[in-house]
Order: structure tokens, then C-alpha cells, then sequence
């Protein structure tokens, strides 16, 4: 492992062997104190020849130059906008803070809106981690200090009061702390079997009003049909063929679409996704025919990487639409090592399935000709987005301790939780350490959005703003 210039070493402690009892993961925990206090987690501290947007533009390389100018449009907007595409900044500044040396399969880029509810194979809907983009293996404390603080940015984006910011903050990591204790205690298949119903955060919601207004949301979205809803929406039909629409510049086909060999490029990478599924998901698979490619442009920190949905059909009338997303270097990577794994679609799934309690039945990944890596799911899979840009302080606190609690069941599945626990212990000291952390790095990311600003007015970086 090679850590970057100016980044401080990682150091893991080495796993601990099965047989080893609880209480002596406790005091390994706890021991550990000894030498991280918890209260060394508060400070932030920018390294010296940081360069956020530098880091930025780097990040752009291998994108899609076209798309670049509507990426840095959706950062430039806000702080908040601005801290969703910045992982790879986060991801440096990280590497610069103290750390345990306890390694979890880490999500990578965790900030609220890396959460929500979508379905499982069984049809249940449950609340978890829905992005892995940049998942890898690594010290836990990262996800959950970058998940602290994108409630910190987002309560300041929403005009909340300091102290509200803060209650929020303390919630997520206070949930954390007292959920990875009993995760701690669970026999290993609880922990593996465990998940978040939907219906949980619902009726945790205290107002009556708004309470129905949610559930009347979520019975809109589960009810959701592919043949009423996203067909008609997304899919032209003339004699019989079927067409995504174009709607650029959000949807539209790619002009090596008229390239030839395109389909038959198309239709390798299928075929090598195809032997990424079980044997089963094969057979289910082989039902549907391949109508339709085309570019989607998604989310802040994906733009300009190559991102599409496909259009299959079963017997003519059948419809799926499959996501495609391309899959790139993990931000962690110059600071954790690279992946083990020979395709980066492949470690996106991998995380995933590791981290989240249940995953899409169609989760695989593939390689392009020109050497690029996807990774392939479902789109919309009664798929439920947090309405984060509206919340007041009640909705915003219920919704960190379910973040808190979320990231806690994935942590466990992957890492040793009693020793994260044995470290984090009873009392507050690590939420209000956290806290001050996620107060300071708030102030630091809205810094680093007025440079991006800045370099706008400059010349250096060209935007598309979206009405």
C-alpha cells in the first residue's frame, strides 16, 4: 500500500480469529483508546497544499467531456450540491485524520442521500445504503464521519439553527454507537439476516399529518408499474420497435450509436454480464430480449462517467429497464491500496452485497472494448428518494438516528463490532467529538464550494446550469 504525498499512513490492525470472545473484542476496543483518544476524532485541520478543485478536475479525467460543464453546474449550486460530488476531496482529507486501524467494507461516498428505501427480491421494502460507487475496504470511522457531516451541510442548507444542525449530527452518531452494541451481542446470522422495514420509519414519524403524507408516498412508489409508469415515459414504440426517448441533456443516445459495430459491442458486454449472475438469475434473464441503449445522466458525483439504461422486453410487451453505470477507481484507493478485484464493477457489486441487508437480483457487472467497467442493476426498483431539501428539525433528526442505525448493521456485517463498540463505549465522548468534527468540516466544505465559485468567475472551469 503506497499512501498519497502528504496523506498519513493507514495502518490495519490485523483481524481477529473467530474463537476470540466477546469480551476480550470489548478491551480490545477499549484499549485502543489508549492510543486514539476518542476525543482526537473532533478536530479538523486542513494539510498544507490542499487543492479541492485541483483534486476536482483530476477526478474529471476519463469522463465524458460533454457532461463536465452540467457536473460542476450541480456542485456549484451549493454547499450541499457541492459536498455530494466532492467525495474524492473528502476522501484525501480523511486519509489525514486519526483512525483506529479497525477495517469495515466501507461505503465510501456516505452522506444522506446515499440512503432510502427500495425493494427487496421478497417484494418488502426496507430502508439501507443504496450507493457503492466507491465502496472498498477501510477504516470505519471514515463513512461515519462523512455521514455526520452531510447532516451538518444539509441542516445549513435548509436555514436550520446551529443547534438543530448539531442535534442532527449527534443523533446519527449517537444511533451508531448504541446499534453497533447490540449488533456487537447478536450471533452472526442475526446480524446477516437483520434489515430496516420501511414501515420502521414511518411509524417512528411523530406528527400525524405528516406521518400519512408518507405513507401515502410510499404506497405511490410500491404500487409503481413498469408498463403504466416508466414505459410510457421513457420508451417511444413505432411499428412495433421500441425506442428510449431521447431528453438531452439527461437522456440521449451516444453517437458511437451509429457506429456499425455499436449493438455488437452492446451485445458482447451484455453476454458478459449475463455470466455475472447466478444460474438462476440466468434463466430469468434469458426471457428478455435487448430493444434499446441509452446515455441517463444520474446523481452529482456520477456525471460524466458513462451511465445509461437499457430496454428489454419479454414476448414483445414485457418490459425491464436495466441501469448501467460505469464503475471507475474508487476515491479511497490512493489512500487504502488498490482493489483486489480484476474489474471495478466487481467491487462495486461485491460491496454492495456485503454491506446492504438484500440486493437487486440483477446485480452484475461487464467490460467494455475500450476497456471501461459497469456495473448493472434494476432501475427504480420501487426505489424511495429522502426529501431532504424540505426538511425541518424533526424529520432531519428521525432520519439521522436511521442513518446512525443503517450504517451500524453494514459496518457489522463486514467488521469486528465489538471492537468497534468496545472503542466507542457508553457514553457520549465519540458523539460529541463527531459533532465537532462535523461542525468543522461544514465550514471547510463551504470554503471549498466558494473556490469552485471562484474558479467559475475565473474561466477555469465552464458550467451548464440547469432550469
Amino acid at each position: 500500500m503506497r499512501p498519497k504525498a502528504g496523506s498519513k499512513k493507514i495502518v490495519r490492525l490485523a483481524p481477529l480469529a473467530p474463537g476470540r470472545s466477546l469480551a476480550e473484542c470489548y478491551a480490545d476496543g477499549k484499549n485502543l483508546r489508549k492510543k486514539i483518544p476518542r476525543a482526537d476524532h473532533a478536530a479538523w485541520r486542513a494539510r498544507g497544499g490542499r487543492d479541492p478543485v485541483g483534486l476536482l478536475m483530476k477526478s474529471s479525467e476519463g469522463r465524458l467531456p460533454p457532461l463536465l460543464p452540467l457536473r460542476y453546474g450541480r456542485m456549484v449550486q451549493s454547499p450541499f450540491t457541492f459536498f455530494r460530488g466532492a467525495a474524492a476531496v473528502m476522501a484525501g482529507d480523511l486519509a489525514s485524520t486519526p483512525t483506529t486501524g479497525i477495517f469495515v467494507q466501507l461505503c465510501g461516498d456516505c452522506h444522506l442521500l446515499n440512503f432510502g428505501g427500495f425493494a427487496t427480491p421478497e417484494r418488502r421494502v426496507i430502508f439501507d445504503l443504496n450507493d457503492f460507487d466507491e465502496t472498498l475496504p477501510g477504516p470505519w470511522e471514515w463513512d461515519l464521519k462523512r455521514l455526520v457531516a452531510s447532516f451538518v451541510i444539509a441542516s445549513r442548507h435548509n436555514k436550520l439553527s446551529k443547534a438543530s444542525a448539531r442535534d442532527a449530527a449527534l443523533a446519527c452518531a449517537r444511533n451508531y454507537r448504541k446499534r453497533l452494541a447490540e449488533f456487537a451481542e447478536m450471533r452472526a446470522l442475526e446480524v446477516w439476516y437483520d434489515s430496516i422495514e420501511i414501515d420502521a420509519l414511518v411509524q417512528s414519524i411523530k406528527d400525524k399529518d405528516s406521518r400519512r403524507i408518507a405513507k401515502r408516498r410510499i404506497e405511490k412508489i410500491v404500487t409503481r408499474d413498469v408498463v403504466e409508469d416508466d414505459f410510457p415515459k421513457l420508451v417511444e414504440s413505432t411499428g412495433g420497435i421500441h425506442r428510449i426517448k431521447d431528453n438531452p441533456p439527461l437522456i440521449y443516445h451516444p453517437p458511437e450509436a451509429q457506429e456499425k459495430d455499436f449493438d455488437e459491442i452492446v451485445q458482447e458486454a451484455m453476454q458478459q454480464y449475463r455470466d455475472t449472475l447466478p444460474d438462476d438469475r440466468r434463466v430469468l434473464f434469458d426471457r428478455y430480449q435487448l430493444q434499446d441503449i441509452a446515455m441517463k445522466v444520474v446523481g452529482v458525483g456520477s456525471v460524466g462517467t458513462w451511465c445509461g439504461i437499457a430496454l428489454y422486453m419479454a414476448r414483445g410487451q414485457d418490459p425491464m429497464f436495466l441501469q448501467v453505470k460505469e464503475a471507475r477507481v474508487s476515491v479511497l484507493e490512493p489512500y487504502l491500496g488498490r482493489t483486489s478485484y480484476p474489474n471495478h464493477g466487481q467491487r462495486v457489486v461485491v460491496g454492495q452485497r456485503l454491506m446492504q441487508s438484500a440486493s437487486d437480483i440483477f446485480l452484475g457487472w461487464t467490460k467494455g472494448r475500450k476497456g471501461r467497467h459497469f456495473f448493472i442493476r434494476q432501475l427504480r426498483d420501487m426505489k424511495i428518494k429522502p426529501q431532504v431539501e424540505i426538511w425541518q428539525s424533526e424529520p432531519m433528526m428521525l432520519f439521522a438516528k436511521f442513518c446512525g442505525w443503517s450504517l451500524a448493521r453494514a459496518h457489522a456485517k463486514s467488521g469486528d463490532a465489538a471492537r468497534i463498540s468496545g472503542y466507542l463505549g457508553k457514553s457520549d465522548t465519540m458523539d460529541e467529538a463527531l459533532a465537532d468534527f462535523a461542525e468543522a468540516y461544514a465550514d471547510q466544505n463551504e470554503r471549498d464550494h466558494q473556490l469552485l465559485v471562484e474558479a467559475v468567475r475565473k474561466g477555469r472551469i465552464e458550467v451548464y446550469l440547469e432550469r
